[in-house]
């Protein structure tokens, strides 16, 4: 029996260790940069969520992350019989628990309302509690005055939105008093376009967040290699001030499903950093380019106009961690030239992949 009960103890045990291995998702820096993968939009017991602060971060050190906010709603807290607490105290538990583990985290609170405005989130918040307000623009009002950044969530919820994605008049009032900073344009594996040309053009941070309600596992299933989506932040230093510094400054892209979305600077150069070229060998009549993928990312090719004397792919896709080569003919004594493609799960535009071009 004390063999049985020894060996269900250390079965228990190796259980637990393997289920805290820390997967990274390797990426590139950015000229100097480091990037942090993000998820600022998770809720816990504390409002709808089902699971305990810790769960979370134990799920985002599983995956990689390296931040999250903890955004349980205000206004709607389904379990509040069962647990009486402070808006505060969902972050309290996670922040104390991730001390030593390599994730920050961040307080936030999801102002909860209809449409509109809708719900966002107030991150960097020194006191939850204060959003806790009849008028939804004393909520703003108050995540304003702790200096939060605030960002409008899942614009496109069919809940919400059921037949047309709309910017309404409340928005503009909320983004001409600087109580918007940026939009939420994918959340859980629903990417919005209507969010992401609105980020263009009113120069606003783009985010990518779970929203998760439920065990992470319940929604990604991780054996068939499917990941959460996350914002890839890039940062000068990882601390709570370089994070908000980031996000002020628009220093994001998206990473949800194969796809990336954000702006077009800074998807041009997390290609550019992702790709190495081993090789280019040149002849009279042809040329061929070997490249590697140094990262996590997959990046898929598609010709786009070029001159017709130079004869080369179609579509490809240069695995993580794989390398490919690029065979181009040179027809009629042609001797040089650009070789033309659209990136197309690099989304710089509402579904329109970055267009990229190497010269010969």
């Amino acid at each position: 029996m004390k063999k049985l009960l020894s060996f269900l103890f250390l079965l228990g045990l190796t259980f637990n260790l393997s289920a805290q291995i820390r997967t990274d998702l390797r990426l590139p820096e950015l000229n100097g940069y480091k990037v942090l993968k993000c998820d600022f939009h998770i809720h816990t017991v504390f409002s709808d969520g089902l699971v305990w602060p810790t769960v979370r971060v134990d799920e985002a050190y599983r995956e990689g992350l390296d931040v999250i906010a903890i955004s349980d709603h205000i206004e709607y807290r389904p379990h509040k019989d069962d647990i009486k607490a402070s808006f505060n105290r969902s972050y309290d538990i996670a922040e104390k628990y991730a001390k030593g583990k390599g994730v920050t985290v961040i307080k936030g609170s999801e102002i909860t309302r209809s449409m509109p405005p809708g719900h966002s989130n107030a991150l960097f918040l020194s006191n939850c509690d204060s959003l806790d307000t009849p008028n939804y623009m004393d909520a703003f009002r108050a995540a304003k005055k702790q200096k939060a950044f605030i960002f409008w969530n899942h614009p496109g919820w069919d809940a919400q939105q059921p037949d047309t994605t709309l910017w309404w008049k409340e928005h503009s009032e909320l983004f001409d008093g600087g109580y918007m900073h940026g939009i939420e344009v994918v959340n859980g594996n629903d990417y919005s376009p209507e969010a992401h040309q609105w980020c263009l053009d009113k120069k606003l941070t783009m985010l990518g967040n779970t929203d998760i309600h439920a065990p992470i596992q319940a929604d990604y299933d991780f054996a068939k290699g499917e990941h959460r989506p996350m914002t890839l932040v890039f940062v000068r230093d990882n601390s709570v001030q370089g994070i908000r510094e980031a996000l002020e400054n628009r220093r994001t892209v998206v990473y949800f499903q194969d796809k990336i979305v954000g702006e077009e600077g800074y998807v041009k150069e997390l290609f550019e950093n992702s790709i190495e070229i081993l090789s280019v060998d040149k002849s009279e009549k042809n040329v061929r380019i070997v490249l590697r993928n140094k990262t996590d990312l997959p990046f898929k090719l598609k010709k786009t106009a070029h001159d017709i004397n130079l004869v080369y792919f179609r579509e490809y896709e240069i695995k993580p961690h794989g390398t490919h080569a690029i065979n181009i003919k040179l027809n009629n004594g042609v001797k040089s030239g650009n070789v033309n493609f659209e990136v197309t799960n690099l989304l710089v535009k509402p579904n329109i992949g970055m267009q990229y071009s190497y010269p010969l």
